[in-house]
């Protein structure tokens, strides 16, 4: 019951009582638990007192909470009363204790890795199984805290996203054998939406380590690639083969030329000299008739005579055919000239002629003409 209430007498619990001497008892109690003087008696408490051991330790966390140590690879990011306020570089740093400022320790010069395997439709709608990996590094630690939720597993989706999409616009073959030209366009790509999205996150490298058909399929894409590489192999033989004919083709065709060119040179020669020495026969005719026609008798008859085995010789009205042997024919002699005139060397020819009938000789009615022709 409240002493002011009717019934109560109107007691004051305060009256005959000094507030000053209430403050002073707290105060001196006070003094009495950090060694000060005890009540207002002046009396002295010698006893143990564990508000020192509170006390001390409250100074030591007070200190060591105001100092933080940053590592060489990590970055310290400062909230006060949960606001962003700078960034702690690597070495001691002073920071007001907690709860006034917090820190948190990001490490930021460490290249993590991510990597995963999936699988990709291509653009002539064939499926691959590829997998991917990447390295990134949180180049923005202030971003990276408070950017985004889970900035790791958003890398995850956009790289899928990013390798999904460039394999969709290549076809098989780009994606199964030359993987490194669609990848800088990948890594262009994560990039942007990672800044976008703003995850503080900067991938340092991006690599397409393995493409392959799925499991049910792969022997029949093992005797197309097979197929493909048999036919490079045709190709590359035939380009050899090429290589090897065409130049002796145009070698042959360039020898065939040079002669030809040759023989026509030849043949004009020979032409021009024929003439120059008709030319000159003709200037010896017109000086000597007689005599030109007797040495052109004469030259003609040695030549058709080294080539025939057969020989006519004419006397008095008569003609005879004499057969000389083959070796005379193929290796004639200066006096066989000498046959025309000299009988003795007809008979030794007819009776050293083979053991055949001698063909009778046949008379012809013709008188020789002028010069002995």
């Amino acid at each position: 019951m409240a002493w002011n209430q009717p019934g109560n007498g109107n007691k004051d619990p305060w009256r005959g009582k000094d507030p000053n001497s209430e403050v002073q008892a707290f105060v001196d109690k006070l003094r009495g638990m950090f060694g000060g003087g005890g009540g207002s008696g002046g009396g002295k408490d010698d006893g143990f007192n564990p508000l020192y051991i509170v006390g001390g330790l409250f100074v030591v966390w007070l200190v060591f909470n105001s100092f933080k140590l940053i590592d060489e690879r990590d970055r310290g990011v400062v909230l006060r009363f949960g606001e962003y306020t700078r960034m702690m570089e690597p070495g001691p740093n002073f920071k007001l204790p907690w709860p006034i400022e917090k820190v948190y320790v990001v490490q930021a010069t460490q290249v993590s890795v991510a990597s995963n395997q999936m699988l990709a439709l291509t653009r002539d709608e064939n499926l691959v199984e590829i997998s991917y990996n990447v390295q990134f590094q949180i180049t923005d630690p202030e971003t990276y805290l408070f950017g985004t939720r889970d900035p790791g597993d958003l890398l995850q989706q956009i790289t899928e996203s990013a390798v999904r999409e460039a394999i969709g616009n290549a076809d098989l073959e780009t994606a199964l054998n030359k993987r490194d030209t669609v990848t800088p366009k990948i890594q262009e790509t994560v990039q942007k939406a990672l800044e976008i999205y703003k995850t503080g996150l900067t991938v340092s490298q991006l690599e397409l380590n393995n493409a392959a058909p799925p499991a049910a399929v792969k022997a029949a894409f093992d005797d197309v690639i097979a197929a493909e590489q048999d036919a490079q192999r045709f190709q590359n033989e035939a380009q050899a083969y090429e290589g090897q004919v065409v130049p002796e083709a145009r070698g042959t065709a360039s020898r065939t030329i040079a002669a030809a060119n040759g023989y026509r040179e030849s043949v004009v020669a020979r032409a021009q000299g024929e003439a120059e020495r008709f030319t000159l026969l003709l200037a010896e005719y017109q000086k000597a008739p007689q005599v030109t026609r007797k040495r052109l008798y004469l030259e003609t008859m040695q030549e058709v005579m080294s080539r025939n085995p057969r020989v006519i010789s004419g006397s008095d009205g008569n003609t005879l055919l004499l057969q000389l042997p083959s070796a005379a024919a193929a290796a004639p002699t200066p006096a066989s000239s000498n046959l025309i005139t000299r009988p003795e060397v007809q008979a030794q020819a007819a009776a050293a002629a083979p053991a055949e009938a001698p063909r009778p000789p046949r008379t012809l009615d013709r008188a020789p003409r002028e010069g002995g022709r």
